[in-house]
């Protein structure tokens, strides 16, 4: 218990740092609460969650009544705790460190051990939070987040219910927030939603993406929705395909022995290339709610067209990297990683075209792709819309005209690019491509976060507008289940079938080749 381990404060107002007053029509500042992570130890705590609570905190975006509680299984004391998580604050947080700031939430962090499955470590926790409460006057509101591997969330739900801590009582709140993956496939994702669902009810459940932290995920309905001059034309009579890439320089670094049971179909497709897809080709919602919003991307997930057996064969590639080199760094192959086995079939590539079956989107195809040690980092949605008819120059110089284009870039530079066609000065009639790019920084500045710091205030103010619905999870699994289907009966022979640092397989170029068309060169 804290009572134990660490000594309180009297009065924890004294300790705060002046923060800066929010300013009119800025957000409002959460409410009281008691956040818990699961995996306190673990890197994502320490890279991405207490950075995102600290830029929260210098916000002053986060209650004055708040507090945070972590659990694992090390055998540390609260001050052991404070200590790392200080030291690595300094480390990773996205800009430079204010000490008043990091010693206040430090101040409000405590530590329980013990074992996910060990009902007497709920009990800990149970009391804990009981003194954490009256301290800092946390008003009996939990946020409980799952940094753990995915095997263990059912467990700790379990426990949590059984031992009433998730039980929201005398106006008293009670979330959770699972990372991704959830579950492996349909039917372990249909598994884990049931047995949630005994103890939870689905406003208290938030399965997180943290893509839809990054600003232009969030801003495409913007663009969208907020524009009279781009919705009329967002659907089968103006746009001939859309490509959504994913690509990561990084390999599978120490998640080797996890990413080697998922791969990348599992790991990125059925939750960030979804979210992705779902939000550029929804209909418009009636409300910002997320019900509203949810209810929209639901049904376009559940209009993506199933692959058949035969449709996988033709229209999902796989790949696994070899050996290359990144920026003139050699790289190891995949099977040479840490905790992969020397002759693993796991991909680390994926590509697909898919089909949406309804009104707007009847006949145009989606190219999506995602892999790891690729080219560059580079994350987007890319819309291509119809040739215009070339009959008007069929006098002149000018041969063929370049379709215009929108791109979303979510990373690593935020922001939205156009092409269009103009005449080039002279006497005869040439047309060149011209781009307009917008850029999130030179029109709003920097703002460094970690991509959590909204996905984290919302949980707490509790918006689910950007945590997914348990039907948006099945529908994505039940596109994703037969190419696991497939795959699985018919393990790749030719692995690894792309150098690290190149754009994948030749037949994710095949894929697209087939339709006359070509992947949009990132490298431009």
């Amino acid at each position: 218990m804290i009572g134990e381990k660490t000594t309180m404060p009297q009065s924890i107002e004294r300790e705060l740092p002046t923060l800066e007053r929010t300013p009119t029509g800025a957000p409002r500042q959460t409410g009281p609460c008691v956040m818990v992570i699961f995996g306190a130890t673990g890197d994502l705590t320490a890279r991405k969650l207490m950075p995102a609570l600290y830029n929260l905190s210098k916000s002053n975006l986060l209650s004055r009544e708040f507090a945070i509680v972590g659990a694992a299984r090390n055998d540390y004391t609260t001050e052991q705790f404070r200590q790392i998580i200080g030291e690595k604050l300094q480390n990773f947080a996205t800009g430079s460190v204010d000490q008043d700031l990091k010693d206040w939430l430090l101040s409000r962090l405590y530590y329980v051990s013990g074992e996910f499955d060990d009902p007497k470590m709920y009990e800990r926790l149970g009391q804990t939070l009981e003194e954490v409460d009256k301290t800092h006057n946390t008003h009996g509101n939990c946020f409980f987040y799952l940094a753990t591997s995915p095997v263990f969330f059912g467990m700790i739900v379990d426990q949590l219910g059984a031992s009433s801590l998730a039980c929201e009582k005398d106006g008293h709140w009670r979330r959770i927030v699972f990372e991704k993956p959830f579950g492996n496939d349909l039917d372990s994702a249909k598994a884990l939603n049931r047995q949630v669902r005994k103890v939870l009810a689905e406003n208290q459940i938030y399965r997180i993406d943290h893509y839809l932290g990054k600003e232009t995920v969030q801003n495409i309905l913007v663009f969208r929705f907020g524009n009279g001059i781009f919705e009329p034309i967002w659907n089968r009579r103006y746009i001939d395909h859309v490509q959504i890439t994913v690509a990561e320089t990084v390999g599978v670094e120490k998640r080797g022995g996890y990413f080697d049971m998922a791969g990348t179909l599992r790991d990125m497709v059925p939750n960030h290339l979804f979210q992705l897809l779902s939000l550029t080709t929804m209909e418009p919602p009636i409300s910002f709610s997320s019900d509203a919003v949810h209810d929209e991307q639901s049904k376009i997930l559940h209009a993506v067209q199933p692959l058949s057996a035969e449709d996988v064969l033709r229209y999902a590639v796989r790949g696994q990297y070899g050996t290359g080199e990144i920026n003139g760094e050699r790289m190891p192959g995949y099977r040479q990683e840490q905790g992969v086995p020397p002759d693993s079939k796991t991909e680390t590539f994926v590509a697909l075209r898919l089909l949406i079956d309804n009104w707007r989107w009847a006949g145009v195809p989606f190219y999506i792709r995602t892999g790891k040690r690729m080219g560059s980092r580079h994350t987007e949605v890319a819309i291509q819309f119809k040739r215009a008819p070339l009959v008007l120059f069929r006098d002149t110089p000018v041969s063929s005209l370049k379709s215009n284009q929108i791109v979303m870039h979510m990373a690593p530079d935020e922001g939205i690019s156009l092409r269009f066609g103009a005449k080039v000065p002279g006497a005869q009639m040439k047309v060149g491509s011209v781009e307009m790019d917008f850029k999130y920084t030179d029109y709003f500045g920097t703002n460094p976060n970690t991509g959590y710091e909204i996905l984290l205030y919302d949980g707490i103010m509790g918006d689910q507008t950007l945590f997914q619905r348990a039907d948006m999870v099945e529908a994505g699994w039940a596109v994703v289940d037969p190419i696991l289907d497939v795959w699985k009966a018919l393990p790749p022979r030719e692995f690894p079938n792309y150098n690290a640092g190149s754009w994948g397989p030749s037949e994710a170029d095949e894929l697209i080749t087939r339709d006359e068309r070509y992947w949009r060169r990132i490298s431009e």
